[in-house]
């Protein structure tokens, strides 16, 4: 299963965003990495901007160069305006669902949680992280995964309603996909359109 593995922290210091959760290095450090991070910016061109966009949405979602381009290219060819459909594409895989579902702290913890079999989509184990979740399925955790540590603390004063493309049901510890979400709802802080642009050259 590929997936990155590298420096998070550096990553995270690299756009100055705490991509992968929590960074207490980078709230101390909130520069780029390395011996001239903290010195004057240099002026990035147009083919930087649109690299660092797509490398944070990359890094963000955890999909790996190969991954994210096939994305980009089913989103290209649905209908509706291609950077919204990437975004909404990358916001149904089943990882990140479970992880917006308050099920995990993180997308890496996520993805974990579901290659081990813990997750349940419409009654059934689902063990593919990128796993397109369509309107209406039901995601929850298996039984005997309910009372897992991890999850019972991630879950302990998660706001549920923060999303309003998915609907949680705490007594069955279970969400559902409502709808795609629409672009003002993605909280991340990505800028798709940057992205458009250089596939599109």
């Amino acid at each position: 299963m590929a997936r990155y593995t590298g420096p998070r922290t550096k990553i995270a210091r690299k756009f100055s965003e705490p991509i992968f959760g929590p960074d207490k290095v980078l709230s101390k450090k909130n520069y780029p990495p390395g011996q001239h991070g903290n010195s004057r910016k240099r002026k990035t061109s147009e083919y930087g901007l649109q690299l660092r966009e797509k490398q944070k949405a990359k890094y963000t979602y955890g999909v790996l160069e190969k991954q994210f381009r096939n994305t980009f290219n089913k989103a290209s060819r649905s209908q509706g305006i291609t950077g919204e459909m990437l975004l909404q594409l990358l916001e149904s895989r089943l990882d990140n669902i479970v992880f917006r579902l308050g099920l995990s702290p993180t997308r890496a913890g996520a993805r974990q949680l579901v290659s081990h079999r813990h997750v349940i989509v419409d009654g059934k184990v689902v063990n593919i992280p990128s796993y397109t979740v369509k309107p209406g399925q039901l995601i929850g955790m298996r039984e005997r995964s309910k009372s897992l540590e991890v999850v019972v603390d991630a879950l302990s004063g998660f706001n549920h309603t923060k999303y309003p493309w998915l609907e949680w049901d705490q007594s069955s510890l279970s969400g559902k996909l409502l709808h795609l979400p629409d672009r003002t709802d993605i909280p991340e802080n990505i800028k798709e359109q940057l992205i458009v642009e250089l596939y599109s050259k």
